[in-house]
């Protein structure tokens, strides 16, 4: 492809990226609201030391579970009806970020509860051996020892979540996706397939090199 018809695609490339991150950015800020608190009342309610519940634990855990199972592809035609309720359209990057919050929230929420299961269980008696309140053990021990895991699942959540946003492209969500499938899919222009592919490379380099840097300053076990 020249130079020129590059340069008259380029509003359509800035607009395709600037779609996927608005459902990126909406639908991680989705996860990290709910998912992270789920992923502790998860974990919290299956602790004898804490809060347990079987009850609770077993309904948050299968809503976790349910959602987690359906293929996303499937999700977004699962939730059309949802989507046309709280944002008036099944079409464009802010209905496809409903989809995307639904399925990262539980997604979040099962990293976030193995980091926290990963603390030893002698910090967790000691901690509570003290007769200090829950609010002070979790913002004074689980927070901080899980806390390096956390990034870590933030990370994978985020990388996954761009992934999907392409996805959401073939029913019509707009971003990446779509640029690809109508450039490379229905006009065979394969440069523009190679050049949303080498993007995306790069994004996901980015977010990961971001993650593993903040991890390891949060880790305690690392010297920095």
């Amino acid at each position: 492809m020249n130079l020129s018809k590059w340069i008259e695609l380029y509003p359509e490339l800035v607009d395709a990226f600037g779609q996927t991150f608005l459902m990126l950015g909406i639908s991680l800020s989705s996860a990290l609201v709910f998912g992270i608190p789920l992923g502790f009342l998860i974990y919290l309610t299956d602790k004898k030391l804490f809060i347990p519940n079987r009850f609770f634990h077993a309904v948050l855990g299968v809503l976790a579970n349910l959602i987690r199972s359906i293929p996303f592809v499937i999700l977004l035609v699962a939730l059309i009806p949802l989507t046309q309720s709280l944002v008036g359209t099944t079409i464009g990057p802010l209905a496809a970020s409903v989809p995307l919050s639904v399925a990262a929230i539980p997604f979040l929420a099962r990293l976030v509860e193995t980091s926290l299961r990963e603390i030893p269980e002698g910090v967790l008696e000691a901690a509570v051996s003290t007769g200090a309140k829950l609010s002070l053990i979790i913002r004074e021990v689980l927070i901080p020892e899980a806390l390096p895991g956390i990034y870590s699942a933030i990370t994978v959540t985020t990388i996954s979540l761009l992934g999907y946003s392409a996805m959401a492209g073939i029913v019509g969500g707009g971003g990446i996706g779509d640029l690809a499938i109508r450039f490379g899919y229905y006009r065979y222009e394969d440069d523009i397939m190679f050049a949303t592919v080498f993007v995306l490379i790069a994004l996901v380099q980015t977010f990961q090199w971001i993650g593993d840097k903040t991890r390891k300053k949060s880790d305690k076990r690392v010297s920095h």
